[in-house]
């Protein structure tokens, strides 16, 4: 019988943050959404921002963020977060503005909010979920599908005389000048989710610092949209999506980082 003598302080060895509500996730088993989201809260609680913080919610996979982070959040229209981000970091130059979006959200038809939100070197924070799919309405062609990847829109595979290349707007937004760091990171290992976690925190830093713009990119699966098990999706991921978006960082203190 379960004796919750036992588990004493000196012995914890890890619970949840109260930077995560209470509310069940929505997100596919194995999908990397609810690691990144703890990853997140819990580089808010240790930063003790959480009563400054504020995270901006997407449309996409992650559209229920608000419901997921303990922190003051707003709701932002399909690919508007940056805009969004922008006044709200703009009027409470003090806080740590996040937004969290996806694939779909950020590269598509955000495109342009995140361009110009980045070039005007904005005081946010940007952790950008790319999983190369549309993930919550059925599996569609992104923006950055892989070429020869099947898709709800591109049964055959997407090709580049029909849909032309991958977006890699992560190495995109490197060159703007605003940009203060870029990385590109994974949370599919141990190892992997120490690394993105160190990022994170590296970004919310720069931007208590009032750097600029701080960009980390979390390459995930989708095995729902994919049609994979989560292993099998986490094994494709590595063979495939790491080739086309590699792990590391690309942009540090401002400067392009040499390969």
């Amino acid at each position: 019988m379960f004796n919750p003598d036992i588990i004493k302080p000196e012995n914890l060895v890890y619970e949840k943050t109260n930077v995560l509500t209470d509310a069940i996730m929505h997100y596919c088993p194995g999908c990397g959404h609810g690691t990144t989201h703890r990853i997140v809260a819990e580089v808010i609680e240790e930063m003790g921002i959480q009563d400054k913080a504020i995270c901006i919610a997407p449309v996409g996979c992650s559209v229920l963020a608000y419901n997921y982070f303990n922190v003051d959040a707003i709701g932002a229209a399909h690919g508007r977060a940056p805009a969004i981000a922008t006044a709200v970091q703009r009027m409470f130059p003090d806080r740590h503005t996040f937004t969290y979006q996806g694939d779909g959200d950020l590269a598509a038809i955000g495109t342009a909010e995140t361009i110009h939100a980045c070039n005007r070197g904005e005081n946010i924070v940007i952790i950008f979920i790319n999983n190369g799919i549309y993930g919550m309405t059925g599996g569609q062609m992104a923006p950055t599908t892989l070429l020869g990847m099947k898709t709800a829109t591109s049964p055959y595979g997407r090709t580049v005389e029909l849909n032309g290349y991958p977006l890699q707007i992560t190495e995109l937004l490197a060159e703007l000048p605003g940009t203060y760091y870029i990385t590109r990171q994974s949370v599919h290992t141990a190892a992997a989710v120490r690394k993105t976690k160190k990022a994170i925190r590296q970004a919310f830093e720069n931007q208590k610092n009032k750097k600029g713009t701080s960009l980390v990119e979390v390459v995930s699966n989708c095995n729902s949209g994919w049609k994979m098990t989560p292993v099998e999706a986490n094994k494709w991921m590595v063979e495939n999506m790491f080739v086309k978006y590699p792990i590391g960082d690309i942009k540090v203190d401002g400067e392009k980082v040499k390969k």
